[in-house]
Order: structure tokens, then C-alpha cells, then sequence
């Protein structure tokens, strides 16, 4: 029951990224705004790991982390923010994301001696069906631009490239959680993992010189979410059932992000959502039952 519960709350937090992405859109550079959550999560994490005297990662396990929490959502986000800021289309970037439970599962299976049965393998592939019938009007609104992924300065090789390294990222920086990281106290790692990923962030944010932040209600709210929500509950969470069971397992609820993030984007920006969009909701979520069976 815990467990079920636990892999609700983690779906639903993961899913509302789509939404606050695009909320910031108006007020703040990508990278600058990524820098604050991150930040703002690790000093959140530190003194919860300070206040209970838990003990830290030191020697190489402190560049682990460092290197885990860079990949698992320093380099996702930084590079996926940047690939749909050069023109990849949102609808194909959440695509390529949900092919990360199946990378996951398929790295995992031979380096962790996870066990996928068949009866896995087809609910991974109706999850990424139902992904693919939710992302379809997005990706058939963007079929006439198909010649042309990238509108910023980069070649598009470079932005393709750029966006299938964000999701290899991701998927790295989940399947570190399974080696000796998974020995440390869970706060201290989350602050040092979050550390990691705002260097990756700040990093960024230089390099692309991005320094626009127009300070308004959606933005501070926005940002208190993403500390709390995102970075705090969500991952941590991610990285908790990653820990404790198989990486394939808890990646595979990734795939109810997009259609719940379809919900809530027409709840909360009046977006449309239309039938076969539902129908995608209801094949990912038997995918997904079917995966953690």
C-alpha cells in the first residue's frame, strides 16, 4: 500500500515539470531559473542533513554523487530546456523521454541482473504506445516544420544529438543510484546530488549567457515547486525506489507523466485535449500497471 502510494505521489509531482517549464517561459532563462531550484534544493537538503547529524559522502562517493546528481538532472534539464529552446519540438523532446524506461530496463537487466518478463517488456511497450497517442497532436502540429528541427543557431544534427544525450543523462544518473550510492543517508546525498546538478546549471546559464529573470508571483511560485516538489519530493522519491527495487520498476511510471502533464495543461492553461489523448492516458496506465506487475 506504501508502495503504491509512494509511486502515485512521485507521478504526479514528475508530471507537474512539464507544467512549470512552460510557466517560467515568460520570466526566466531556463538554465538561471534551474540554478535557483537546484540551489535552493541542496541548501534545503543540507540543513536537513545538518540538523540530524547524518553522515556525508566523502573521498570518490562525494564526486559520485556530485557526478550522479550532474546526469540525473543537471545535464536532462539543461539539455533538454536548451534542445526545445533551439526549435526540437516539445511534443518530440517528451517522446524521446519516454523511451528512458526502456533504455533503463534494457541497461539494467544485464548490469543489475534485474528480472523483466515478457509480460514487462509489453507493458514498457504499451506505456511508450500510450505516450506516443497522448504526444500525437502535438507531434502531427509539428510535421510540417519536421524539415527544419532546429530555429536557433545550432545545425540540427547538433540539437538531436544534443536531446538524445539528455535522456542518456537521465537514465545514467538513475542507474548510479543502484551502485554504492545507495549506502549514503538520503539527505546529505540528495544535497550533494543537487550541488552537482547546479554546477551543471550555472555552467550552462554562463555559457549560453542567459541572465533574464522578470521577478512576478508565477515565477517565485514556480520556483518554491520546483525546490520543494521537483527536486525535493519528486526525486528523492525516484531515487528511494530506485534504491529499494528495480530501476526498471520505478522508471517505468515515467511513462503517466505526459499524459497526466496533458491533463494539467488543460486544466491549468486550457489546453486541448482530446480523445485520443485520453485513450493514450488509459493505454499508458495499463502499460504501466502491466510493467510493475
Amino acid at each position: 500500500m506504501l508502495a503504491t502510494l509512494i509511486a502515485a505521489v512521485f507521478v504526479v509531482l514528475w508530471s507537474t515539470g512539464f507544467v512549470v517549464a512552460r510557466a517560467i517561459t515568460p520570466f526566466a532563462d531556463p538554465n538561471l531559473f534551474l540554478l535557483a531550484r537546484f540551489g535552493g534544493t541542496a541548501l534545503l537538503f543540507a540543513l536537513a542533513a545538518v540538523l540530524a547529524r547524518a553522515a556525508w559522502p566523502t573521498g570518490r562517493d562525494l564526486g559520485k554523487h556530485l557526478l550522479a546528481g550532474a546526469l540525473l538532472q543537471g545535464v536532462y534539464l539543461g539539455a533538454g530546456y536548451w534542445a526545445v529552446a533551439q526549435g526540437l519540438s516539445a511534443g518530440v523532446m517528451a517522446l524521446l523521454g519516454a523511451l528512458q524506461p526502456l533504455l533503463t530496463a534494457a541497461v539494467a537487466v544485464p548490469l543489475f541482473g534485474e528480472r523483466l518478463s515478457r509480460r514487462g517488456w509489453a507493458g514498457m511497450g504499451l506505456g511508450l504506445a500510450g505516450v506516443v497517442l497522448v504526444l500525437q497532436p502535438k507531434l502531427s502540429a509539428a510535421a510540417p516544420h519536421a524539415s527544419h528541427v532546429a530555429h536557433g543557431n545550432a545545425p540540427s544534427w547538433l540539437v538531436v544529438a544534443v536531446s538524445i544525450l539528455a535522456i542518456g543523462a537521465i537514465t545514467a544518473g538513475t542507474l548510479f543510484q543502484k551502485t554504492s550510492l545507495a549506502r549514503a543517508d538520503i539527505r546529505s546525498a540528495s544535497a550533494v546530488q543537487n550541488f552537482g546538478a547546479a554546477a551543471v546549471a550555472a555552467v550552462l546559464a554562463l555559457a549560453l549567457g542567459e541572465h533574464r529573470w522578470v521577478a512576478s508571483p508565477t515565477l517565485w511560485g514556480s520556483l518554491a515547486w520546483g525546490i520543494v516538489m521537483l527536486s525535493g519530493i519528486s526525486v528523492t522519491l525516484l531515487v528511494w525506489m530506485v534504491r529499494r527495487g528495480d530501476a526498471a520498476r520505478a522508471t517505468a511510471l515515467m511513462f503517466l507523466a505526459p499524459p497526466l502533464a496533458a491533463i494539467e495543461g488543460y486544466i491549468g492553461f486550457g489546453e486541448t485535449l482530446l480523445t485520443v489523448q485520453i485513450a493514450g492516458f488509459v493505454v499508458a496506465l495499463l502499460g504501466v500497471l502491466l510493467a510493475r506487475s
